[in-house]
């Protein structure tokens, strides 16, 4: 099996994997990854996460040109923003998994660290996470904001509609925006009830021996 072969595998196992938990729903989400070649493999749109064909997948040159497989989803902007202003994303995932989108509505979140600092494990793989306001889907405004971050965050929360991460690989890309709704859960679970987050000695500890990146 070649490189690609398998990456297409890979892909289709992993959005699976979380359509079966529910981490986002129907035909929502989709989910994209670098090929040896400087190309992308990307989720077709209207397709559901449970039943992905790797066959079918969107297949792009290094240029950007559809060479392959069915249209692509209509959420391309916000994949080219990722990979044209991070070298080293490899694969960028976006879901519509509620706890996320829950805690985007809520009126006090702090738009530059949309998640609070609750465990170790949000910080060392999502680094700060961006709320962005409401686009409509499919807006190309939605890849012009993160453009505008300057390939400063690996995450972003798009209000009232869902996360958006990039990873060093597709594996990557899907355990942190998995972190990301965890992360999120525990927030609204525990909202209202003052839990103990984690300290500012404790989050600069964990940037410093993790190499997190931490912008200010």
């Amino acid at each position: 099996m070649t490189n690609e072969a398998r990456l297409r595998e890979q892909i289709c196992e992993l959005a699976r994997s979380m359509f079966e938990r529910g981490l986002t729903g129907g035909s929502t989400g989709n989910i994209s990854a670098r090929t040896d070649d400087g190309g992308l493999l990307v989720s077709p749109t209207g397709t559901s996460f449970g039943r992905l064909d790797p066959g079918r997948l969107s297949r792009f040159d290094k240029t950007g040109k559809l060479i392959d497989g069915d249209k692509p989803t209509k959420e391309m902007p916000l994949h080219a923003a990722f990979y044209e202003t991070r070298s080293t994303a490899g694969a960028v995932v976006h879901l519509h998994s509620c706890h996320a989108v829950a805690l985007s509505m809520m009126p006090d979140v702090n738009e530059e660290d949309f998640l609070p600092p609750l465990t170790p494990y949000g910080i060392m793989k999502l680094g700060r996470v961006k709320l962005l306001p409401f686009y409509l889907p499919g807006d190309p405004a939605m890849g012009e904001a993160i453009r505008g971050l300057a390939g400063k965050r690996a995450a972003v929360m798009l209000a009232n509609h869902g996360p958006v991460v990039a990873g060093k690989d597709v594996e990557a890309a899907c355990n942190a925006i998995e972190e990301l709704e965890d992360t999120a859960r525990l927030a609204m679970l525990t909202r209202g009830h003052h839990p103990r987050a984690l300290t500012d000695d404790q989050i600069q500890a964990l940037v410093t021996k993790f190499d997190v990146e931490w912008d200010a």
